[in-house]
């Protein structure tokens, strides 16, 4: 099948053929620009990264992105001529013209006043060439690609941690500056109001100044506007903030997941990392939320206490006096409350397990009935989480009863306190005394609000334990651009492989040898657990701690880049996974620049094109969550034509043919010759009637090549596929023997 997609978005072409330069478009001449700059630091760019659709020209930011993902640090920006030509180390920089293609800017000679460029669609061997100020300009604006290695871990490579979202939250300077400043204006501006009351009350009322009280009075309104916008503009900038923030973490978390293992997942209930992503929501909402919120109050708090101590020295002290016990009483129960929110978490994320199970196996609990037993499990785990939150919640409440009277003295008494001060010795005014019992209040919610934050600062704790211990699991690959990206032909070859699940005692695999040539249609046969699909996940890269050698065209499979393995191959699995769309848009997934035309032609590969024209809608036929309007056999052989639609080199049937009726197998086993050609196959399964065509069939038992050859040779030679062979044709052979004693009979 010819693949549609535009000639810039495939491997490249040789530069050269017989000693003349192949017409280039500008966009195929600005992605070679792009490759050779990053050959230049070591790293080697899939260009099926770019997701550029056929006619599309990408802007600047889609080669940003492009570099970042392979782990560069890249900026596209405008500059000036004399800027470019001060750029003294010896450094690829790419210069994107105007025309849509680019250049390669390797050297400058600012004594000169010129810069030596290359074309990156040349040999390697050719000479860069002189430009001067007046030739670029007539070709050039101005906009270059800046490219380097990062400097340390990128912030999606860093682990996740609370120094981490701290770091992500400290990375807003601009905004975290205008809040600061905002915050301290705000402070300055809580000053005014007790002491214009203190005014009013010592001087407008004793001396009955209708004057003093009108200027007063003015001077309170625009106090009173002035903090209305300044508040409003915090809330802004603290919105700014937060969203950028949730976008960032959003990225950041899911790019974790996906280079994930599989089976990681394979391991891990999806309740427990649904919980995990949860709790990342919660730690962003507190740094966001409580301690921005008390930091900037305590910013309030230092212009504030300076003050209170100009009004009443000794109030004061009984103030902060009383907000350091609060602090140091809600720190002597944090050890138990911590173990207690711990226990609580886990009741919480065993109740997740529970929930999620139910509704992924929804079908199951339905056709067997377990609604009760699911109700029973569900009741247990919601008891024992209520439970568990009810002891830490108990546990909580004494800091709060004993840190309650505390706050009653720094809000209520400090008020009695102060009139006895001024019956017994004079000490103050009773302006001073409402000044303070105002200020007052601003010291006492910070302190409150502290002692509250370390108690909210145990959950983060054990939030971001619960969420590290997912997203800083090993990556699949460490570095997602390390590797070479062949164009494969389709050789495979297994050369004493050994291969041990995790946990299990049992080799998968033990000392298995063999190999293929390209073009190959290769069978897997074995009883259950033989290790026929071990051999497909190390194909795919997705197991890689094997003993042994696993090859592709002689190249070791660990040394090839895994994305590109992966694009490389077709799978279609047993009980494959469609996604929520037309079927159009799933039989295209993830190949930008493929059209209807291409779809068609793999589903006609893939024997679907009969059903979905039967379809009301065709191809734009809807596809649910589940894909509840689709038979097995309907969405097995949509699977075979997405695997199809890039034509892949090697193409693994995992099963393929085990969900479909006997007339939906019949016909693609038809196509199966068809969709082989010029292609390698490797084909699980259990119905020899589906490999029997095979160039050759490989007989497995306990991890071990039994046999491999023939359908013929194998039956005839080989036991263990004899004996399958017979269990599955039985009813051929006794129909024979009924037809051979019926013409018998009826001879004589």
């Amino acid at each position: 099948m010819d693949n549609p997609q535009a000639e810039p978005l495939e491997q490249p072409r040789a530069p050269y053929e017989n000693g003349e330069a192949l017409p280039r478009t500008p966009l195929e001449i600005r992605i070679l620009a792009v490759l050779a700059a990053a050959r230049f630091y070591g790293y080697e760019l899939d260009r099926t990264d770019m997701r550029i659709a056929r006619g599309e020209s990408p802007p600047p930011a889609a080669y940003v992105k492009w570099l970042q993902n392979a782990g560069m640090w890249a900026r596209a920006t405008q500059i000036r001529w004399r800027q470019l030509v001060a750029m003294s180390d010896a450094r690829p920089v790419v210069l994107l013209l105007d025309d849509g293609s680019a250049a390669l800017m390797v050297k400058t000679d600012p004594a000169r006043n010129v810069v030596w460029l290359k074309d990156p669609a040349a040999t390697f061997e050719s000479e860069p060439v002189p430009v001067d100020e007046l030739r670029l300009s007539q070709a050039w604006s101005g906009l270059v690609l800046l490219l380097r290695p990062e400097r340390g871990l990128a912030p999606d490579d860093q682990p996740f941690s609370l120094q981490w979202v701290v770091n992500l939250v400290l990375r807003e300077k601009k905004l975290l500056r205008d809040i600061i400043v905002g915050s301290v204006t705000l402070a300055v501006l809580t000053i005014f109001p007790p002491l214009i009351i203190m005014t009013v009350v010592d001087r407008v009322v004793t001396h009955h100044s209708w004057s003093t009280l009108t200027l007063v009075a003015l001077l309170l309104v625009a106090a009173t506007l002035y903090e209305a916008v300044i508040s409003w503009s915090r809330r802004q900038q603290i919105l700014f903030v937060a969203t950028r923030l949730d976008a960032k973490m959003g990225l950041y978390i899911f790019r974790r997941l996906l280079n994930l293992p599989i089976d990681f997942f394979e391991r891990k209930p999806a309740g427990e990392i649904m919980h995990a992503i949860h709790e990342t929501a919660k730690i962003k909402q507190f740094l966001t939320g409580r301690m921005l919120a008390t930091v900037l109050d305590l910013i309030t708090l230092f212009v504030i206490i300076p003050v209170l101590f100009v009004l009443n020295p000794m109030l004061t002290v009984l103030i902060l006096v009383c907000g350091a016990l609060i602090v140091t009483i809600i720190a002597a129960f944090m050890p138990g409350y911590r173990r207690l929110y711990s226990k609580f978490i886990q009741a919480e994320i065993a109740k997740g397990v529970t929930l999620i199970e139910t509704i992924h196996g929804i079908r199951t609990v339905k056709s067997l009935a377990m609604e009760p037993v699911q109700k029973d499990e569900w009741d247990k785990r919601t008891a024992a989480a209520g439970e568990a939150n009810l002891a830490a919640q108990k546990y909580a409440n004494w800091p709060a009863t004993l840190v309650q009277p505390l706050e009653a003295i720094m809000t209520r008494f400090v008020t009695l306190i102060g009139a006895a001060m001024i019956l017994e010795d004079g000490t103050g005014s009773v302006g001073s005394l409402f000044a303070f019992m105002m200020l007052s209040g601003r010291v006492a919610q910070p302190l409150v609000s502290l002692s509250k934050l370390i108690e909210d600062a145990e959950e983060q704790r054990t939030a971001v334990a619960y969420a590290s211990a997912i997203l800083n699991s090993r990556p699949e690959s460490t570095n997602p651009s390390a590797g070479v990206r062949p164009r494969f032909e389709g050789a495979v070859s297994f050369n004493k492989v050994e291969f041990t699940y995790p946990g299990s005692r049992t080799k998968a695999l033990d000392g298995v040898t063999f190999e293929i040539p390209p073009g190959t249609m290769l069978g897997l046969v074995g009883r259950s657990g033989s290790g026929k699909s071990t051999i497909t996940r190390l194909l795919q890269g997705i197991n890689r701690e094997y003993e042994g050698f696993v090859k592709i065209d002689g190249m070791d499979l660990r040394e090839i880049n895994l994305s590109h393995l992966r694009r490389s191959f077709g799978v279609v699995l047993q009980d494959n996974f469609l996604f929520r769309g037309t079927i159009r848009e799933n039989i295209l997934a993830g190949r930008p620049g493929l059209t209807l035309t291409d779809a068609v032609r793999a589903a006609r590969l893939a024997g679907a094109e009969e059903f979905i024209e039967r379809m009301p809608l065709g191809y734009e036929t809807f596809v649910e969550e589940g894909s509840p309007n689709l038979s097995g056999g309907q969405r097995q052989r949509l699977a075979i034509a997405r695997a199809l639609i890039h034509d892949p080199r090697i193409l693994i049937l995992d099963e393929a043919t085990s969900a479909l009726d006997p007339e939906s197998e019949a016909l693609v086993n038809a196509n199966i010759k068809r969709i082989a050609h010029g292609r390698t196959m490797v084909i699980v399964s259990h119905r020899l009637s589906s490999i029997m065509d095979c160039h050759q069939i490989m007989v497995m038992d306990r991890g071990k090549v039994v046999d491999l050859g023939t359908h013929d040779e194998l039956v005839h030679r080989c036991a263990i596929y004899r004996h399958l062979w017979t269990q599955q044709n039985r009813h051929i052979d006794a129909a024979a023997e009924a037809a051979s004693a019926t013409a018998l009979i009826q001879g004589n």
